[in-house]
């Protein structure tokens, strides 16, 4: 059960917090844009192969089928069908790596194909007639040898049970809501939003989800959403994602929120829309609660000064370097939110600076 608990965990924090790029990359014409955003029947193509060859695909292949079919798609196995796009799901007891070295942007995340890793493995990629989107996902077990882990687990064939514990994976990971990003579908995420029974953790993902793709459709339900105490910080940063139109709202939050954790989610938030939009607004309620009479959360400062840096303003540079001063005067180094806070202020101000006079 616990051990239940920390894959659910790890892949709630996989979409949580990482950035990931969705369906309107450059690299996409209009054509395909709109050929993503009408899919609904996917082809779903399974392999599966153990130290002794290929085995049977189908449990897998279920599970794949089923978790899609939770978003409305349609799932088909016989490439003669009719299908909008193609699924492919590769399960290894011994993962080959098959790519490219990259590193950077959606290669860095951790559910990124791992170059290193040697053990089982289910990758996930997608095609849209001949075209093999660089979307390449990647889910791993916890152990990198199933000889010892079967042997431990008394478990027998260690081929099936790496099989079997992949399957377990493919079961927790939402790939289904990373693939209805992808393709541009924010309808049928706002649908599963509204779900009767959909547990907290996963109107998480779908809200980080949702702030990333920057939908237009999302703002009211993220407004929505700060009302839940449990939702309320993750909605605030995701309003970030949104661009300008969630500015008052995050400002109001940064403003007069009694929780400050709230608070300091907007205020990264508003850093996100400073840095996605490059929009000044966002700088002045910054620095209102920078360093403010009477003193503020440490937690909120830490968001603000990290803020800040990511929208470059000349009017930044006094307030950073005074308050960065007056935090070095303070010597406590187990006070871990005033180094972090410190840093912050550190980098910010560089960054500032950097870009006034190189900008």
């Amino acid at each position: 059960m616990r051990h239940a608990i920390r894959l659910t965990i790890a892949f709630a924090l996989v979409i949580l917090i990482s950035g990931t790029s969705w369906a309107y990359r450059d690299y996409f014409t209009p054509e395909q844009k709109q050929r993503l955003a009408g899919i609904q029947t996917v082809l779903v193509g399974v392999v599966t192969m153990t130290d002794r060859g290929p085995v049977e695909a189908g449990p897998i292949e279920d599970v794949v089928s089923l978790r899609l079919s939770e978003l409305g798609y349609t799932t088909v196995t016989d490439s003669s069908e009719p299908h909008d796009a193609v699924f492919r799901v590769k399960c290894e007891q011994r993962k080959k790596w098959e790519g490219t070295v990259v590193a950077g942007g959606d290669a860095d995340l951790p559910d990124a194909p791992a170059r290193l890793w040697k053990g089982p493995a289910c990758q996930l990629t997608y095609r849209l007639g001949n075209l093999k989107v660089q979307w390449h996902k990647e889910v791993r077990t916890e152990y990198g040898d199933s000889v010892v882990a079967a042997k431990a687990a008394n478990a027998g064939d260690p081929g099936q049970y790496a099989m079997t514990t992949l399957r377990g994976l493919l079961n927790q990971y939402d790939f289904p809501v990373l693939l209805a990003a992808e393709w541009g579908q924010g309808e049928r995420l706002l649908e599963l939003l509204d779900r009767p029974g959909l547990n907290e953790m996963r109107k998480l993902r779908i809200i980080s989800v949702l702030g990333e793709m920057q939908a237009d459709e999302a703002l009211p339900r993220l407004k929505q959403a700060l009302r839940n105490k449990n939702l309320a910080k993750q909605a605030a940063v995701a309003i970030g994602n949104l661009g300008r139109d969630g500015i008052p709202l995050l400002v109001d939050i940064l403003k007069n929120a009694k929780d400050p954790d709230l608070q300091a989610a907007a205020a990264k938030g508003l850093g996100r829309v400073g840095g996605l939009a490059g929009d000044p607004r966002v700088v002045p309620p910054l620095l209102a609660m920078l360093d403010p009479p009477g003193g503020i959360d440490m937690r909120i400062q830490i968001e603000v000064a990290w803020a800040l840096g990511k929208m470059p303003d000349k009017n930044s540079i006094e307030p950073l370097e005074t308050l960065y001063a007056k935090m070095l005067s303070i010597r406590d180094p187990s006070n871990r939110q005033l180094q972090e806070l410190k840093e912050a202020l550190n980098w910010s101000f560089k960054q500032v600076q950097g870009c006034i006079e190189g900008c």
